[in-house]
Order: structure tokens, then sequence, then C-alpha cells
């Protein structure tokens, strides 16, 4: 069972990674979340590994922190929700936030994650309320260098919100509303920001 990796990152995307483990190449699933605090390809990266076996396949699931993976652990727990729809719920709310929203049982907030209805955000709620007494909010983690918001940024995060599962006009809308604020910065942050939009 692999539970750490340490290695130079060969690969990311907003929901995968390729860490290199002296020549060996791991795939990671992992969330929003953690994405944001990866370094560009070439750095060394330390993930803590979730693995998940299947019939037909074996997944690993990376998480920069500790309350990431204890987190996903507690949301596959809960009936009818697998990794994939967990990974899903960590990248569409922070951490911090999915903690109060199960604690208060914010049904709306949980809703508007993609992929959670009504009825899989009350289990949420119902299974995890009594699980999350243990965490306290997570500290906010720090933004990366900025740089500027052109058209290719405007694609690249229009690409990555419809991959999370988000519609594209929805997505669009989004990304239109952000970059007409001014925000300038690294793709991770417009990301977020756009994020931050659809949750309104």
């Amino acid at each position: 069972m692999i539970a750490h990796l340490r290695g130079r990152l060969l690969e990311k995307h907003p929901n995968r990674v390729i860490v290199d483990v002296q020549g060996v190449g791991y795939e990671a699933l992992v969330p929003l979340s953690t994405f944001y605090e990866l370094p560009e390809p070439g750095g060394e990266i330390s993930l803590r590994i979730h693995t998940h076996v299947r019939e037909d396949a074996l997944l690993l699931y990376g998480f920069a922190t500790l309350l990431e993976l204890q987190l996903f652990e507690r949301l596959i727990s809960v009936s009818q929700i697998g990794p994939k729809l967990a990974l899903a719920v960590l990248s569409g709310i922070e951490p911090k936030d999915l903690i109060t929203a199960v604690k208060v049982n914010d049904i709306a907030r949980l809703t508007a994650i993609p992929g959670v209805g009504k009825k899989t955000a009350e289990r949420i709620g119902l299974e995890l309320k009594d699980k999350m007494g243990a965490f306290l909010p997570a500290e906010g983690t720090a933004s990366t260098q900025g740089e500027s918001a052109g058209e290719s940024m405007r694609t690249d995060v229009l690409s990555a919100l419809i991959n999370l599962g988000y519609h594209r006009p929805l997505a669009e809308r989004a990304v239109e509303a952000t970059l007409k604020t001014g925000s300038a910065g690294s793709f991770e942050e417009i990301l977020r920001q756009a994020l931050r939009e659809l949750s309104r």
C-alpha cells in the first residue's frame, strides 16, 4: 500500500500529477486545493497518498496536507460517495469551508459543488457532522507569483472548469467576471477566483 510519495514533479494538471520517484513515474489524482500548492514541473514535491484498489485498476490519490487526506477518507466513508466524487468535493470547496459547511449543515453551500445534489449533500451532513469535531479550520495558503491573464489564460482556466464538471456557459460567465475585475496572477489564482464566482 502506497501511503506517501516524494520526488520530482514531471507534470501537473488541475486534476492529476505525475511524480518521478527515482526514475519511476507515479500518476496521482489530486484536488484543486493540492494543485494550488504545487511547484512548477521540475520542483520537488511530497504528497500523502490514498491507494484505491479496484478489480480493474490501482489508483493513487495525492494530497498536500494531512487534513486533505483525512477529509477525503471521511468523504469516501459516506454511502454512495466514491473517490471521484470525494475529489470533486475537495476541488469545489476549501477544506476549512467544507468543515464549516458540514458542522452547520449548510446544504446550499454543499450543493454548489459540481456533482453534489441535495440528497448527497444531506448524506454528507448527516454522516460526517459528528466526525468533524476534531478538525479546526485550516489556515489560508500562500498564493503563487502572478503573471498576466491573457487570452491563453482565459482558455486554460475555462478548460479546467469544464474538466471539473461545470457547464460551459456557467464557466464562461465566471471566467469573464473574474477577468473583468482586473484580476491578474497565475493560472492557479485566476482559477481560484473563478471558482469563488461560481460558488456565489
